[in-house]
């Protein structure tokens, strides 16, 4: 007799099932639920105003991840929401559910030719994210 094993692996931000938002289903969206971590390497950072939930965001440009910071003590996760003006990804979310005044993670694939826009912000329900512009960037 043999025996069998099934090794499983939690699967990494972005294999996750992101099931978070409506948008996440379009062909033009990636969403990521970021890896909580403790060390933000930026190249900058911009503060969403109280009433868009004082979501910090950072980008590491050409690291292509964005950082999420939730400064609210609430039941509401913070967005960081990048767009590109070109591209087959136009949007790209990164939720932090971890709570209040930690930072998320995620790791997205961006093109460094194409301008970005960058927000901040929080999820009230899987079709409502309100977030405020913060600033643009680009690679060139």
């Amino acid at each position: 007799m043999t025996a069998a094993s099934v090794v499983l692996a939690a699967p990494t931000p972005a294999m996750a099932d992101e099931d978070w938002y409506a948008e996440c289903s379009r062909a033009d969206v990636s969403c990521q639920t970021g890896v909580e971590v403790k060390f933000v390497p930026s190249d900058k950072c911009a503060t969403a105003s109280a009433d868009r939930h004082n979501t910090e965001v950072c980008i590491l440009y050409y690291g292509d991840k964005v950082y999420v910071r939730d400064r609210k003590t609430d039941t509401h996760s913070a967005v960081g929401v990048v767009t590109s003006s070109t591209g087959d990804i136009r949007h790209r979310y990164c939720r932090n559910p971890h709570g209040y005044d930690t930072w998320a993670e995620c790791n997205f694939d961006w093109t460094e030719d194409s301008t970005k826009t960058v927000y901040g912000g929080y999820r009230v329900s899987n079709s409502v994210i309100y977030k405020e512009y913060l600033f643009p960037f680009s690679g060139n």
